[in-house]
């Protein structure tokens, strides 16, 4: 499979393998963090401290993503990540040492929190965009399931990192290394070409707004954009615990220790891994965009589903995989026509406004599960919450020209949003960003 990925690499050039470099540094680091934060709140608190945390952080990233999204489409977006994972790195390196001490305290775990969402606030936008400035338009896709391949991969080496070094080292350890990653990140990040839009400080707060109120006016005249947000909306409010803060503690619930943490987490990155590499293809040329993008979303919330009613390790570990698989699958058949079908000049802002709306629901979603806990055991919350996803997920069904869209190939679909809606993308609204000399 690495030999593989090298050698489609090889065919698209240096820039694109400094970035998947940067991004399997930079996924490890996080996803060791990921796993080691909540694992240490489950332990010290439980999940009444867990709810506050992730509520307060999804309020933060609300207000985070609109208000620096036009900064992602002027900045360049190599220096936007570098600067951001090095933000990233001095966090864990705080938390490594307010481990190290024992010193556990609420809210200045989320006041550290909040530095993490404005570092990441730069970082995602213009991780998410920059593929598009790197490497031609008829290699983007290849491009961007090489990003997903290498990101799952990502997903995959950092949970057994976390809960191999939670077995041996403890938390502290843990800290220690997300950092120590975070920093050989932030490193290849620096090398990759500059080649993003140009700094443009004459322009001042009024047009910055200006930019702001384009994407968000352009994502809610084009219909298919609008119904895609709201559909990600409702499902996220339940797919978003099952995915993130229900694993620990119903790891916990069955006397689990933190390595099967790290396992069970692994297994979702494994099933990201397999869905993005061979998985969605096969499953496209056979039952077409549209299909895999609807089924793909179902059969993730019934293996959620089935996650909650798992009563061993073992079956956890098989369903969560399956829910890695769908996942990758349904995220990759939506992701390189959505990327292409959007400005370029756009693409930052929309983004962000989707990151703003799953936010949203990122509020709603642990207050939901954080209420049910305090009825119900961890297992029945969680199968109530997969079968939620999955109803929701038959929404995008409903979406007006959806079949349409997906029945188009990458080359009709570039610039498809622009074509079809003209009106929601004004040049008297936000002015054409200049490219870097």
């Amino acid at each position: 499979m690495i030999r593989q990925i090298k050698a489609r690499v090889s065919s698209i050039g240096a820039p694109l393998a400094s970035l998947l470099l940067s991004d399997l540094m930079r996924i490890v680091a996080e996803m060791v963090g990921y796993i080691t934060l909540p694992w240490w709140i489950v332990h010290r608190a439980g999940a009444h401290d867990l709810a506050v945390y992730t509520v307060s952080i999804a309020i933060t990233t609300i207000f985070a993503m609109p208000l620096l999204a036009p900064l992602g489409d002027r900045y360049a977006k190599r220096q936007q990540i570098a600067w951001g994972i090095c933000a990233l790195m001095v966090v864990a390196f705080i938390l490594a040492a307010l481990a190290s001490l024992s010193d556990y305290r609420l809210m200045l775990i989320i006041c550290i929190g909040v530095v993490t969402v404005i570092a990441k606030a730069f970082v995602d936008p213009a991780s998410s965009t920059i593929s598009a400035e790197l490497v031609p338009a008829n290699r983007l896709a290849e491009a961007l399931r090489l990003r997903k391949s290498t990101q799952a991969l990502g997903r995959a080496l950092g949970p057994a990192l976390a809960g191999a070094t939670l077995a041996l080292g403890g938390i502290a350890a843990t800290f220690w290394i997300n950092g120590i990653l975070l920093g050989v990140a932030a490193c290849v990040t620096f090398q990759l070409p500059s080649q993003s839009q140009h700094h443009e400080h004459h322009r001042g707060l009024t047009h910055w707004w200006k930019d702001l109120r384009a994407g968000l006016r352009a994502k809610w005249i084009v219909p298919l954009e609008r119904g895609w947000t709201l559909v990600n909306f409702l499902v996220w409010i339940f797919q978003g615990p099952a995915v993130g803060m229900l694993i620990p503690l119903k790891v916990q619930s069955l006397g689990l220790s933190g390595l099967w943490l790290g396992v069970c987490e692994a297994a979702l990155s494994i099933g990201l891994l397999l869905g993005s590499f061979r998985g969605s293809d096969a499953l496209v040329s056979r039952f077409g965009r549209f299909n895999v993008r609807v089924g793909a979303a179902v059969c993730e919330g019934l293996a959620l589903a089935a996650s909650g009613w798992a009563h061993s390790a073992i079956v956890l570990v098989l369903t969560l995989t399956c829910v890695g698989f769908a996942n990758a699958s349904m995220g990759l058949v939506g992701a390189t026509h959505r990327s292409l079908a959007i400005p370029q000049n756009f693409r930052v802002r929309i983004l962000a406004a989707s990151m703003m709306t799953t936010q949203i629901a990122g509020i709603l979603g642990p207050m939901i599960a954080g209420a049910a806990l305090t009825h119900w055991a961890v297992g029945k919350v969680y199968t109530c919450f997969g079968l939620a996803t999955c109803l929701l997920a038959s929404g995008f069904v409903l979406i007006p020209r959806s079949r349409e869209f997906f029945a188009l190939n990458h080359d009709q679909v570039t610039d498809w949003f622009r074509h079809e809606y003209p009106h929601a993308f004004k040049a008297s609204v936000v002015s054409e960003p200049r490219q870097a000399t």
